[in-house]
């Protein structure tokens, strides 16, 4: 995760600075390189997690390409060619056309992830209380939910976890973008949204609760007990699940009625969790032994299909 953060924040950088001091000398090169590293920048700001650097970074490194931009421009005016002169300068305008392409298929590909599949739709009240919250991982396509692997019939360890296909993680953000105190601390109760308090999404009865295992410490994960402590709810449309709970948190049993808007746990960080999150996912019941192997479901909060980078407000 920490590489994942530093190539986030180092390639924009690179492509800015480049682009200022150091862009091509002839106008169709200088074109290629600017509209090569918007295209990046833009694919990165859909398929990135914005953690570290915070969901604002993106929008600071286009304006800095646009300076970067400016800077270069007016270093290079006149141009000393409409094209390339050099074999040096042919190379680095392909290699930003290819640069350009690939960034296209991501925007392209982060485009499509924000439709829902063509299911049926399960619109949700959001499970959290007040706070602002960040989606890490939401959408139709695993360019931005890496839960979509789960689909692949192909492989058998994904059976049982089918129903998770398109699930939403969610992690709570302070008013500068940040989810923790540091970079990964490894004390769970570092993240601003350990503790927090997990709501019925709907109304339905508890077929499964699970509670007593213990919060991994960051990054260790538990993979013998994927969900960790969590909560199933059989309600109208779908079986839902609220994982990663904290131990001791689970306030309801198996077979209690609840309605939309009641305490059912707090978010920990026990079972297969890099660091505390909610885990929320829709499916249809699952088949007996793999309760969380039903076929997956699109969730909605509150009419909204959420997708990762998106943002949600809860007064």
């Amino acid at each position: 995760m920490n590489t994942l953060f530093l190539v986030q924040a180092a390639v924009p950088l690179a492509l800015i600075l480049w682009m200022a001091l150091a862009s091509p000398r002839s106008t169709s090169g200088f074109c290629i390189q600017l509209a090569a590293s918007a295209a990046s920048l833009w694919a990165a700001a859909w398929l990135g997690i914005w953690l570290v650097p915070p969901w604002w970074a993106p929008w600071g490194f286009g304006a800095g390409l646009l300076a970067a931009a400016w800077l270069g421009l007016r270093q290079r005016r006149p141009f000393a060619s409409p094209w390339p002169r050099t074999l040096g300068a042919w190379v680095v305008a392909a290699l930003f056309t290819a640069l350009g392409v690939a960034s296209a298929y991501g925007i392209v590909t982060a485009w499509h992830s924000r439709t829902p599949a063509p299911l049926p739709l399960v619109n949700l009240v959001f499970p959290l209380g007040p706070g602002h919250y960040l989606v890490v991982n939401g959408g139709s396509d695993s360019s931005t939910n890496a839960h979509i692997e789960t689909l692949d019939g192909s492989e058998s360890r994904f059976r049982h976890w089918r129903g998770q296909s398109y699930g939403i993680d969610l992690v709570q953000i302070d008013g500068l973008g940040l989810r923790a105190k540091g970079l990964q601390p490894a004390d769970p109760r570092a993240y601003r949204i350990y503790g927090a308090l997990v709501l019925a999404p709907c109304a339905g009865r508890v077929v499964l609760a699970v509670d007593g295992l213990p919060d991994m410490q960051v990054p260790q994960m538990d993979r013998a007990h994927m969900a960790g402590n969590h909560v199933l709810l059989r309600c109208e449309q779908a079986d839902v699940l609220l994982g990663h709970l904290s131990p001791g948190s689970v306030r309801v049993r198996v077979g209690d009625a609840v309605a939309a808007g009641v305490w059912l746990g707090s978010v920990g960080n026990s079972g297969n969790t890099g660091e505390p999150h909610l885990h929320v996912h829709a499916q249809r019941p699952g088949p007996v032994g793999a309760p969380l192997g039903g076929d997956p479901l699109p969730i909605l909060f509150n009419g909204r299909f959420p997708v990762r980078g998106n943002r949600i407000g809860s007064p």
